[in-house]
């Protein structure tokens, strides 16, 4: 594969962490290792990774439980899960709670890189973050509805024009709420990841769409600003 990826591996094993660190920065990618999940949240939100490798069994939060939270807050974040268990309903409960693939211990690293490969490959085919969602429903905040099916933005029943670029952005936002993004983050979901992060223009995009939804953009309340990081959508526009 000629991209090179930054990778996260959880594993609580220092000798396999670093063989699988060795193995895959061999093969030309980035590979940060921690040995529980306790960073694991602040480490995404400053410099998401491509693809996290998760062990199972953990310290503190087990594997299991990292992946359902991180997917119930919309983390689209591809997972391989790790086990030293060989119990098929081990696998099925990983995959069910959202991990992308499952490699049971003890494994070949060529396997570990193929199926690294298989997942990365797979996830780049998927639509953007803000690309139209045939299932996506309306939704409602403040005196808005977003129906993220069609691209069409009402404000007390009337449409509000957006341009794509406007609808991308909002479809984000609505689908992480009082979810903290920084701007890079945000630029990232609604344009793709190899969109140029420039803060400034994620600053003016942010301010037209409070012009379209906020009852007063001055102060807004739907699109609230975390000082130093970026924004967050609150959708009852209670202060945070």
């Amino acid at each position: 594969m000629s991209n090179s990826y930054d990778l996260l591996l959880i594993d609580d094993d220092p000798e396999l962490r670093s063989m699988i660190k060795q193995y895959l920065e061999k093969h030309g990618h980035t590979v940060t290792v921690m040995a529980d999940a306790s960073q694991l949240e602040r480490r995404i939100n400053r410099q998401r990774p491509h693809l996290l490798i998760l062990d199972l069994m953990l310290p503190g939060e087990s594997g299991l439980t990292v992946c359902q939270r991180l997917r119930g807050q919309g983390e689209d974040l591809p997972i391989l899960m790790l086990t030293a268990r060989g119990d098929e309903i081990d696998r099925i409960i990983g995959l069910e709670m959202g991990a992308d693939d499952y490699l049971g211990k003890p494994f070949n690293p060529r396997e570990l890189l193929a199926r690294i490969e298989a997942i990365l490959r797979r996830h780049s085919q998927r639509a953007p973050a803000g690309a139209p969602d045939p299932e996506g429903g309306v939704v409602a905040f403040g005196d808005c509805e977003l129906d993220l099916s069609t691209r069409r933005l009402t404000r007390a029943g009337a449409p509000v024009p957006l341009t794509s670029g406007e609808f991308s952005l909002l479809a984000v936002l609505v689908r992480h709420p009082h979810r903290p993004l920084s701007r890079e983050r945000l630029v990232e979901l609604a344009r793709g990841r190899e969109a140029e992060a420039f803060e400034r223009s994620m600053d003016v995009q942010v301010s037209r769409l409070r012009k379209l939804i906020e009852p007063d953009p001055a102060t807004p309340r739907l699109i609230q600003t975390v000082w130093g990081f970026g924004y967050v959508f609150v959708p009852d526009g209670e202060a945070r």
